[in-house]
């Protein structure tokens, strides 16, 4: 099956001769009106059959423009088996690093989620329908370049005030440690989402992006100077279900487990 970006390729070549087209047709048309108004007989039919060629040379452009390679069964496949495989190719051949991790693409700080049934992609929960793979890669390198709209001093202040609530209700979800309470980051998330369908709006690798740019970029301390670490020695012997992975700028995979304020 032919590539989106193939498709979209030759589409768009379809529609400039179209486009040039319809520019001699225009011409024409506006030639013919020239001549029509002195009444030159020979010029009045000689242009009349150049407008007609135009038009017909218009017609077959337009019923190029008009096909479309795939049908709706390939349309879904295609979203399904084939855009990830050419939104990394591109990127490579661009020198955009892209990561793969449990179906999202990962190029920080973008992440990129396919939705079939929709026929778009998601890019950091927008969902987005200019979907041509070279569209997208150039969208990816410009967010690289762009400040980023998280509030990294509202999320610690959001991680912190469920962290207290946590250990003040004394939870079984503590974890000794010699220096301050350490909080799983999966009941952390939990309590975060617990409204209905939040969990669909900030899943877990939204958790696990914020958390690697606090981690990165801080700040690392709250208004009332409560210093934020993110523990992982213990997490090694949990499930990993409680870990929390993302992938930075270097290829680098980093777990996040626990979390404790001091």
């Amino acid at each position: 099956m032919i590539s989106l970006e193939q498709a979209c390729s030759d589409t768009k070549y379809a529609a400039d001769e179209a486009k040039n087209s319809a520019v001699k047709v225009v011409s024409q048309a506006r030639a013919l009106a020239k001549v029509a108004q002195t009444g030159n007989i020979a010029a009045i039919k000689r242009t009349k059959k150049k407008l007609r060629d135009s038009l017909i040379d218009l017609e077959q452009k337009i019923s190029t423009v008009d096909q479309w390679p795939f049908s709706e069964e390939e349309e879904l496949d295609l979203f399904t088996h084939q855009l990830v495989d050419e939104i990394k190719a591109i990127a490579e051949d661009k020198n955009l690093k892209i990561y793969e991790v449990d179906g999202v693409l990962i190029s920080y700080p973008s992440m990129v989620r396919i939705l079939p049934a929709e026929k778009a992609v998601q890019v950091n929960r927008k969902k987005i329908s200019t979907v041509r793979p070279s569209h997208l890669v150039e969208l990816l390198l410009a967010n690289q370049n762009k400040k980023s709209g998280f509030k990294s001093t509202q999320f610690i202040e959001s991680l912190y005030s469920v962290y207290s609530a946590i250990v003040e209700q004394g939870f079984n979800e503590l974890i000794p440690a010699e220096s301050g309470r350490v909080v799983l980051l999966a009941k952390i998330y939990k309590l975060m989402t617990a409204l209905p369908g939040t969990s669909r709006q900030y899943d877990r690798s939204d958790f696990a992006r914020d958390l690697y740019r606090l981690d990165s970029d801080g700040p690392h301390e709250t208004r009332k100077g409560k210093r934020v670490s993110f523990p992982s020695s213990t997490g090694a012997r949990r499930r990993s279900s409680d870990l929390f992975s993302f992938i930075g700028p270097s290829g680098k995979t980093v777990d996040y487990y626990g979390i404790r304020f001091r």
